[in-house]
């Protein structure tokens, strides 16, 4: 019996679900003359045809309940015409689903998404097997001794594959197709495995989405499979590098494709010679982070409350854009707009996050992160634009490149998505009386005295005072997360404009002081002569109507609500393909000048 989690086992839960020992196919009353029959020795005399017994159906008959879509029989329709040629095959012939004979018949077996763990060696009993998928499933190691020496294509993406060394020791010999996307691979020690001593016969090789960084060391291995034509290496971070595609397609003058894109004599003639010059290929990525125009703000101004006589003080807010990149990378400034490089700004390393931010993936304060706070898949630092006041359309005009060497690194963040939030800074400005500090406590009491003269002199002094502005505060008003993944793939840039809704900020509490001034303005109304009320009962009844209409006005012209958008843009700069007609030296001079 087959171990559970192997091959094997799940081949024979999937005979299972084809029905293969049930009517119409398999073994039984239905058949049995027949079966007897092939089992006897005597040959049937030319021009006789088998009668069908009593009981019995006719292999025409069954073939048509299996083939019949309004038979209770038939498959669904989304199965393979693999499962469906193999029930047709077991009902012409039913003695093959004795012992192990029916796995000697298929020649395609697609085993996907059945928590399969190991390729045992039951797979050799499949004489005739040409094509083995096992996507999605748990399998870290292949014994290459348990695959079919027919075998010409082995799919094994989305696996857990770390290693090609069991792989590698005995691989059949005519396979032409190597799948091996979304695994572990990584580090050098798996590139030795992919030359043509183990596959001489290699035509199409799937490493995408894995953990390869050498560029050329892989390239060095490649080179020596003569009939490799189709190659998929996206989603690795060597794939990052600006000119990993050109080096690729000099360096592989007999590739056809690669990842998924037909490579034209145009673009080999672009690169060529890239080959030749190892010392261009640098393990870094570029990357240049783009933020625009910041719609939707409320005004701060209509949800302060203080008069201009109130003793409250001056509240300034300000606003960026800030958003998170991986960590240990290397910075450069060129082409930033002057006075954005707000990363480099104190107040960005102590950045807090209100807690009422809009998403759960909000900043935390760096100070002191929050003991509930899930971790992220990779580490990150916060950049910021410039603060400007709040206006209806603010321009970031934000610009700034990354380098980064941490390549796997780099495709974790990317894969994560980034944080962009619009955070807000507010800073609070008290009034301070130059004068407070130079008086002597004797001519204090003069003042004292003389009162009224005193306070005259502080009203003239109050529009040339000075203030004393507290610490800022920064609070985020809204935050989302920005999809990176296509960066991993073959796209270069990523343009979006963050949604974050409508934002509707709290209002603060009215002041005390004029709480108190509204109190005394309705205890003057109550003590007016009773005419001078009746005079304000008329004048209310005679311009009712008129206010009504005018109130109605008002509504329809107030603004309303739009969401708070970002224009954010991240770009990853790769060498130009072949729709660029510049030539190789140019590209290369405009990587040299950019070191």
């Amino acid at each position: 019996m087959a171990a559970p989690g192997s091959v094997s086992a799940a081949f024979q839960e999937y005979l299972q679900h084809l029905g293969l020992q049930d009517f119409p196919c398999g073994l039984g009353s239905w058949n049995k003359s027949r079966c007897n029959a092939r089992r006897s020795s005597r040959a049937r005399p030319a021009g006789l045809e088998e009668a069908v017994p009593p009981g019995e159906e006719s292999p025409e008959v069954l073939l048509e309940l299996l083939r019949d879509q309004h038979s209770p029989w038939a498959l669904p329709p989304d199965c393979s015409p693999q499962a469906q040629r193999l029930r047709e095959v077991v009902v012409l012939a039913p003695e093959l689903l004795r012992g192990s004979r029916v796995s000697q018949l298929v020649k395609s077996l697609r085993i996907l998404s059945k928590g399969v763990e190991e390729v045992d060696k039951g797979l050799l009993q499949f004489q005739q097997l040409e094509e083995l998928i096992l996507s999605a499933n748990h399998i870290s190691r292949v014994t290459s001794a348990h695959l079919p020496r027919t075998l010409k294509v082995l799919e094994l993406c989305y696996n857990d594959v770390g290693d090609l060394q069991d792989l590698c020791a005995q691989p059949p010999p005519e396979l032409q197709h190597l799948g091996l996307g979304y695994n572990q691979l990584c580090g050098p020690s798996q590139e030795k495995h992919l030359t043509v001593d183990f596959w001489p016969n290699l035509v199409s090789l799937d490493l995408s989405f894995n953990s390869l960084t050498d560029l050329l060391g892989l390239v060095s291995q490649l080179t020596t499979l003569q009939n490799l034509r189709i190659l998929l290496l996206q989603g690795n971070p060597l794939a990052l590098i600006p000119p990993y595609r050109g080096f690729l397609v000099d360096s592989l003058p007999k590739l056809s494709i690669l990842d998924d894109i037909y490579i034209w004599p145009e673009e080999r003639q672009q690169f060529q010679g890239l080959a030749g010059q190892p010392e261009l290929i640098r393990s870094e990525a570029r990357l240049v982070v783009n933020i625009g125009e910041m719609k939707g703000l409320p005004n701060p101004e209509d949800f302060q409350q203080l008069e201009a006589g109130c003793e409250g003080p001056v509240i300034t807010c300000s606003y960026c854009v800030t958003y998170q990149f991986a960590e240990g990378e290397e910075l450069e400034d060129r082409g930033s707009p002057e006075g954005t490089e707000i990363h480099q700004s104190p107040t960005v390393a102590t950045l807090d996050v209100d807690s009422s931010a809009q998403d759960t993936g909000e900043t935390k304060s760096h100070q002191e992160p929050a003991a509930t706070e899930e971790p992220e898949a990779h580490s990150a630092k916060v950049f910021a634009t410039s603060a400007q006041p709040w206006a209806d359309t603010i321009d970031c005009s934000y610009r700034k490149e990354h380098i980064a060497k941490d390549l796997v690194g780099l495709k974790s963040y990317l894969g994560a998505g980034t944080i962009v939030s619009v955070v807000e800074e507010k800073v609070l400005s008290w009034p301070v009386d130059p004068d407070e500090n130079s008086v002597t406590s004797k001519e204090g009491q003069e003042l004292k005295k003389n009162g009224a003269k005193d306070k005259q002199k502080k009203k003239k002094k109050k529009k040339s005072c000075e203030y004393r502005s507290d610490p800022p505060i920064w609070s985020t008003l809204a935050t989302t997360r920005v999809t990176l993944e296509t960066l991993l793939a073959t796209e270069s840039l990523v343009a979006t404009v963050c949604d974050f809704g409508i934002l509707i900020p709290e209002k603060p509490p009215e002041s005390p002081v004029l709480d108190e001034k509204e109190a005394k303005k309705g205890k003057d109304k109550s003590k007016k002569p009773k005419g001078e009320k009746g005079d304000q009962k008329n004048a209310a009844s005679k311009g009712k109507g008129k206010n009504k209409d005018t109130a109605e006005v008002e509504e329809d012209q107030e603004p309303q609500p739009v969401p708070l958008t970002v224009q954010f843009q991240m770009q990853l700069l790769r060498w130009p393909l072949a729709a660029s007609t510049q030539s190789q030296e140019n590209v290369a001079m405009a990587v040299g000048s950019t070191q």
